[in-house]
């Protein structure tokens, strides 16, 4: 990417985020184009597909819930192309890394309510608990124990009983106890990998040629 291009996309994407300063938005636009060229994806637009995120989801952030990756992906991929542009990479980033609890409260949301409907529903929550939890019985056994736990989750988060979780149920349970802003698996990054990605992606503030 020459010069006058990462500027003109710095200044663009910098009046939209408000958790990275601008040198930091041009070393995540410089790591976002090598991770592009990297994964050498071949699609019409340039960014990263879902198989070159997830990736860096496992490698970079630890990540290995396979539906829960996916999810972030789509949480990620706001116009919902398949393939994550620069600007969605550094908004995503900006809510991954360093959001505040209300953005992560919803980023959280988004990545739960599987079918894009707003709620997340009795099935959405048996599936994201059985492949969350590491089941040592049989299968039989296994689906009693998680619908149990459906119930019990039911009960203390939908606020307005109609079988379902809202946002806004979400929102209140969380406030209440924020042990469950990941109820359903994780989906955001431990604090050492947002230490560590950090490091990784502006250690080129000091020796990018392109310094604000």
């Amino acid at each position: 990417m020459d010069q006058k291009t990462l500027k003109k996309l710095v200044e663009s994407i910098s009046n939209t985020v408000k958790n990275f300063k601008k040198s930091e938005v041009e070393c995540l636009l410089i790591l976002f184009h090598s991770l592009v060229e990297r994964a050498n994806v071949r699609l019409n637009n340039f960014g990263l597909d879902r198989n070159a995120f997830r990736a860096i989801l496992h490698s970079i952030f630890g990540m290995t819930n396979d539906i829960l990756m996916n999810r972030v992906f789509f949480a990620f991929d706001k116009d919902n192309d398949n393939c994550i542009n620069a600007k969605e990479w550094v908004k995503g980033l900006s809510v991954f890394l360093r959001g505040t609890f209300e953005e992560k409260l919803k980023f959280c949301f988004e990545v739960y309510y599987l079918n894009g409907d707003g709620y997340i529903s009795r099935e959405e929550i048996f599936d994201m608990l059985k492949n969350s939890l590491c089941q040592q019985s049989s299968e039989e056994e296994s689906d009693e124990g998680i619908k149990e736990l459906v119930d019990i989750t039911l009960k203390k988060m939908d606020y307005d009983n109609d079988g379902k979780i809202s946002f806004a149920d979400f929102e209140k349970a969380v406030k209440e106890e924020r042990l469950l802003l990941e109820v359903f698996g994780p989906c955001l990054p431990e604090a050492e990998n947002c230490i560590d990605f950090e490091a990784l992606a502006f250690g080129h503030i000091l020796t990018s040629s392109f310094g604000m």
